[in-house]
């Protein structure tokens, strides 16, 4: 965002509005590897850099893969899972999605009428691994206070609890609302001035038309607020935390 702003001369703006959903076309695209519904290339970057979901299938130890798939897909069974991932992949190593999708499959006991696959937490977990997506969210929160002129509206769409946790934890602690212990300083007599004002007290979601019209908006949660005067700390300005949720 910063240098974006930089190529058209400014140093400032108005609003910042981060969509953290993975697009539809990307979803869609089979070559992409993003989703167990088509069969495609185990890949699920969103760039053509870094490691891709077959390297860590195939390459990580057992513990690290339960460790994915539980800390990004919330999944309880994560173990079982990996146990189940790194048998198969003694035989021959993994390079389709489906391929995928069915040894998740099997591992969890079957589909047995459930409405949603059984790969689901497995591939989210996998696909926020290979493209450091919660890391990437928190860098652009830190850098968005730094671009927004005050009077400045921020505002986040999330599509999961991981997600919007981060940002409801952000949005507290920006908004004076956490006075004490935040991740950025130590417990303070005072409270700091506040960097924010809040937009929306709580989340927003999509509207029963709008999930009608677009099931995939059905998990969206908004939230908004509005740049303060107060500078930002020169604390807040590295700060580089992103890289924490990395396995």
């Amino acid at each position: 965002m910063k240098e974006g702003l930089a190529d058209l001369g400014h140093a400032s703006c108005d609003a910042i509005v981060l969509d953290i959903g993975v697009s539809s076309m990307q979803l869609d695209e089979a070559g992409r590897g993003f989703s167990f519904m088509r069969d495609g290339p185990l890949d699920m970057r969103m760039s053509t850099d870094g490691r891709s979901a077959a390297d860590i299938v195939n390459e990580d130890d057992k513990d690290d893969i339960a460790h994915i798939i539980w800390l990004y897909g919330e999944e309880h069974k994560s173990r079982g899972i990996a146990a189940a991932i790194v048998r198969r992949r003694d035989e021959r190593p993994f390079e389709r999605t489906l391929d995928l999708a069915e040894v998740v499959e099997r591992a969890l006991g079957g589909r047995r009428g459930a409405p949603v696959h059984p790969a689901t937490r497995t591939f989210q977990a996998l696909r926020i691994a290979v493209n450091d997506e919660l890391g990437e969210l928190e860098a652009a929160l830190d850098v968005a206070e730094s671009l927004l002129k005050p009077e400045g509206v921020l505002a986040v769409v999330t599509f999961h609890s991981l997600e919007d946790r981060i940002v409801k934890t952000f949005f507290n602690e920006r908004t004076g609302k956490v006075s004490s212990g935040s991740r950025y300083a130590p417990p303070t007599a005072k409270a700091a001035p506040a960097l924010y004002t809040l937009i929306t007290p709580k989340a927003v979601a999509a509207s029963v038309a709008e999930t009608a019209a677009n099931p995939r908006a059905r998990s969206a949660k908004l939230r908004a607020m509005r740049r303060t005067e107060v500078p930002v700390p020169v604390a807040h300005q590295d700060t580089k935390i992103g890289r924490r949720h990395r396995s």
